[in-house]
């Protein structure tokens, strides 16, 4: 089943500028992916991550586990906590092997979210996540591509063998009544503990 992110953003024309768009990110159609470098890493055991930190684009938020909605696409953290991010509670955990999802709006009402400077990191940025165990996982960032939101690759879900990251919001130009045309994926890797 192919999943995707329906992030909406709630802002007007007069509003804050644009969230940055990844100037490196792979413009994506079809229904490949990039292979993942490897890092031959081992994976830890299952659980729950509790923060998010993306120094590069200072990115300090909880997580709130977030499920599948009525139309089967990863929902989104409740929309008017501008500092939160979801984890999608039905994939891997961060750490484990397998692909974690965490994803999160880029703004609001209010103006920018949590995930608002995403398309400005870069391959090699790195992303730590903090789990209910006390183990902080680094993750490398590898990879970035834009996706049509209503045509989010199988690939981006896909398992690697490996512990993986995908972090997931909005991007593309806004639509008055129907949000961010695209999806901004960044693609990360285990690299350890902290």
């Amino acid at each position: 089943m192919a999943l995707g992110v329906t992030v909406m953003a709630a802002g007007d024309a007069g509003g804050p500028p644009a969230p940055p768009q990844p100037e490196t990110a792979r413009r994506e159609t079809a229904q490949t992916g990039q292979p993942s470098p490897g890092t031959g890493t081992q994976p830890l055991p299952a659980a729950v991550p509790t923060w998010v930190s993306i120094p590069s684009i200072a990115v300090e938020a909880p997580l709130t586990n977030v499920g599948l909605d009525p139309e089967g696409w990863v929902e989104a953290p409740p929309q008017e906590i501008q500092n939160l991010a979801g984890w999608y509670e039905g994939g891997a955990a961060p750490g484990a092997l397998g692909t974690a999802v965490i994803v999160g709006h880029v703004d609001n009402a209010a103006g920018p979210a949590v995930f608002y400077g995403l398309g400005a990191v870069r391959t090699g940025d790195s992303v730590e996540v903090i789990r209910e165990d006390g183990v902080a996982v680094r993750f490398e960032i590898y990879d970035i591509a834009v996706y049509d939101k209503d045509h989010l690759p199988e690939s981006v879900y896909r398992d690697t063998g490996q512990a993986e990251l995908r972090i997931i919001t909005c991007g593309g130009s806004f639509e008055q009544g129907s949000g961010y045309t695209d999806n901004v994926v960044v693609f990360a890797r285990m690299t350890g503990t902290v």
